[in-house]
């Protein structure tokens, strides 16, 4: 497995260069522009057809009176009932799926740049096993003597704390005589990830069955139970660490061409790899502390965009972010209606898709398939 991924490794530094632009794309140009006003606009109408379908089916018409209705600050001259359904528990879980989506593509884009390699992503990496560890430590630690600890961090805390030593231990793992081995810093990932799973499942071992069954539909990837309190704190960290990979586009570019051509070109190449780090494992565990692990988004979609609009950061960005929100809200929406009444984990969805899609990813990298995306 080593040999495919460092093969899998150098196509994007061979052929892309420095912006990654090498390899032709699909959309290039002021399309991107009306590519992302596109995205926009599907993700807009999959919220309202997201929040419109449930155990009962409600006319889009009413969905976006009840909606307007509450933008407006008119939400008392709602239907009580009707009111309730909309805005309290669907479009909450509807914006949270949104938020989810994006952020593990923001996240898989960070992660990618890291190590110049598009078969990372945070849950290859270890990154999502280790956050849902830390949260899943919580409740089993609550009855203990480190209460007060995990009390104080809470579950994102925890989560963040979790994936962030998982991911300091990956990058120290990848180190060799002062250097970054990309494909030592995959291989290392998917050891701790396994290391975390085996821990997760322990500790799953501590619950009682009402707790561990919760804890399990949690575990696969799920926005079932979303309220209005659990969209700040994502909407808020996303936006930060979106606005500050936007402006590091550039020095991501740069990276691209390899250490020393970065080094070459200025980049504080040690700094500008913790930051990605940083940024990769927050966004990682936010998402993960409020809807569970939910694999290979981070994957996929990146992927899927540098395909379309290109290797260039500042294009590959919004267009994941946006992708990557609109996926999800469309995932969830199938997980509520392939088995009604009853409603299964985005997350298995999630991974249907993304195991296939690596595999394919894996092998095209490996036999140096110049048309692979």
């Amino acid at each position: 497995m080593a040999d495919l991924v460092a093969s899998a490794s150098r196509p994007s530094t061979d052929r892309q260069g420095a912006g990654g632009s090498g390899r032709p794309h699909l959309v290039s140009g002021p399309a991107t522009g009306l590519l992302s006003a596109a995205l926009v606009v599907a993700l807009a109408m999959a919220l309202v057809v997201g929040i419109s379908i449930g155990s009962v089916n409600l006319p889009l018409g009413q969905v976006w009176g009840v909606v307007w209705a509450h933008l407006s600050g008119r939400g008392a001259q709602a239907d009580p009932t009707l009111g309730q359904i909309v805005w309290e528990i669907r479009t909450p879980r509807a914006l949270l799926a949104a938020l989810a989506g994006a952020g593990l593509s923001v996240a898989g884009v960070a992660l990618q740049a890291l190590v110049r390699n598009p078969l990372a992503d945070p849950y290859v990496l270890g990154v999502s096993s280790a956050a849902s560890l830390g949260a899943v430590l919580v409740p089993v630690l609550g009855g203990t003597g480190l209460a007060g600890l995990t009390g104080a961090l809470g579950i994102t805390g925890a989560a963040f704390a979790s994936a962030l030593l998982s991911a300091l231990l990956v990058y120290a793992l990848a180190q060799r005589a002062g250097r970054l081995l990309d494909s030592w810093l995959v291989l290392s990932g998917v050891a701790v990830g396994y290391l975390c799973a085996a821990g997760t499942t322990f500790a799953q071992l501590q619950l009682n069955p009402t707790e561990l069954q919760g804890m399990m539909f949690w575990l696969m990837g799920s926005v079932a139970g979303a309220s209005w309190g659990d969209l700040g704190v994502p909407a808020l960290l996303i936006v930060i660490c979106v606005a500050w990979l936007s402006f590091q586009a550039r020095a991501l570019n740069t990276l691209l061409a390899g250490e020393d051509a970065a080094i070459a070109m200025g980049v504080p190449v040690a700094a500008q790899r913790i930051g990605l780090l940083m940024v990769g494992s927050l966004v990682t565990a936010t998402v993960v502390s409020v809807v569970g692990g939910i694999g290979f988004i981070g994957l996929m979609v990146p992927h899927m965009a540098r395909f379309v609009v290109g290797g260039d950061h500042r294009r590959v960005l919004p267009v994941s972010m946006l992708a990557g929100a609109l996926f999800l809200v469309l995932v969830d929406l199938a997980a509520r209606i392939a088995d009604r009444p009853n409603e299964l984990p985005v997350g298995i969805f999630t991974t249907g898709l993304g195991v296939p899609f690596f595999l394919w990813l894996l092998r095209r990298r490996a036999y140096g398939r110049s048309d692979a995306p």
